[in-house]
């Protein structure tokens, strides 16, 4: 009677199998690497969000939606006859804010509306002209003898609008520890900028409070921030013996910086004339309390704090010198990013290897 072949199975000796194993982790760690680092790149560009931009046009030009040509900065003939307010949307201490229409595009008018902070108005408008980057709101257009500017509309408005915006049906998927660790790194990739922008180390003045701060960046329809109102940003110049005082008047709380504080105690009436000068350090106390709005409160968030806690402390001391810099925040912040997703890829990765 013949014998019916029988199918082979292959054994793999236990030491065999577990060096196949390891090889087999250690491809597939170095595919994930790679595509990683792809992806990061993809995302951030060298630092976070790269300030060449190939959307972006010649200095004077813009573009807007997906029309291919630039155009040149409206002027005040132009704005006058092409664009048409639609409503008021906002209004501050220096200007007005209307949603207006170019061209069937909606577009934001921005009007000075008292005249003793003229100069506050023009500053902003000469930081948003010299500042044009991937970190700042599109320039369209102005008209310096009307106080107006014309800028690109950003539907979802101002950063303190962010938890609104995330419970939003369409916008649920965004609201993760991911996004949202993103999202604080726009946030310091903004501040590195305007440290080491083209016109030299810059201040973000207009941030005494936590609601303030965010209510001068914008947050885009696909997730990042951009700053918006660059009204009050003075020049440090530490070498020529400039610093900044950011305003005249008393600042107070927990969330100013510790040197923008009266030095002098309850018993000693303020006085601007006395109150010692500043650096740009003073941004980098605040950077710990707007990324723990950032980061909310979702599944994840607290192991991103866990990592930040360090950089965060350091943010903290209580001399300036001591802190960081923006772009020591910002690799952290990056490497942070960068181990948390490997981790979440391959959650048993350490503990096979």
């Amino acid at each position: 009677m013949e014998k019916k072949p029988h199918s082979v199975k292959r054994d793999f000796p236990p030491r065999e199998a577990s060096t196949l194993l390891l090889v087999l982790l250690l491809v597939t760690v170095l595919l994930l690497n790679a595509l990683l680092y792809l992806y990061l790149s993809n995302l951030h560009g060298s630092s976070g969000r790269a300030e060449a931009d190939p959307s972006l046009c010649p200095f004077g030009y813009f573009k807007l939606g997906p029309v291919k040509n630039c155009s040149p900065w409206l002027s005040c003939e132009a704005i006058n006859r092409e664009v048409r307010k639609l409503k008021c949307v906002g209004e501050g201490a220096v200007k007005k804010v209307f949603l207006s229409e170019w061209k069937e595009n909606k577009v934001v008018l921005s009007q000075l509306t008292n005249a003793e902070l003229k100069d506050d108005f023009l500053h902003g408008l000469k930081m948003l002209k010299a500042l044009q980057s991937k970190h700042v709101v599109r320039l369209l257009g102005y008209c310096e003898k009307q106080f107006t500017i014309l800028t690109e509309y950003h539907p979802l408005g101002s950063l303190r609008g962010l938890n609104e915006t995330l419970h939003i049906p369409k916008y649920k998927g965004m609201n993760t520890w991911h996004r949202r660790l993103m999202l604080a790194i726009d946030y310091v990739s903004v501040i590195r900028y305007l440290h080491s922008s083209p016109l030299g180390t810059l201040v973000m003045c207009d941030s005494n409070d936590l609601d303030k701060v965010l209510s001068q960046y914008l947050l885009t329809s696909d997730f990042h921030i951009l700053v918006n109102d660059l009204d009050a940003l003075p020049l440090v110049n530490r070498s020529g013996g400039r610093l900044v005082k950011c305003g005249h008047r008393e600042l107070r709380g927990e969330f100013v910086a510790p040197e923008q504080r009266w030095p002098y105690g309850e018993d000693v009436p303020f006085d601007d004339d006395l109150m010692p000068p500043y650096d740009e350090k003073t941004d980098i106390w605040k950077i710990p309390d707007v990324s723990n709005f950032l980061l909310g409160h979702v599944e994840g968030s607290d192991i991103v704090r866990l990592h930040l806690f360090d950089i965060h402390a350091a943010c903290k001391r209580k001399d300036p010198a001591g802190r960081p810099s923006a772009q020591e925040i910002l690799d952290t912040y990056r490497k942070v990013l960068t181990l948390l997703i490997r981790e979440a890829a391959m959650p048993g990765a350490r503990e096979m290897l």
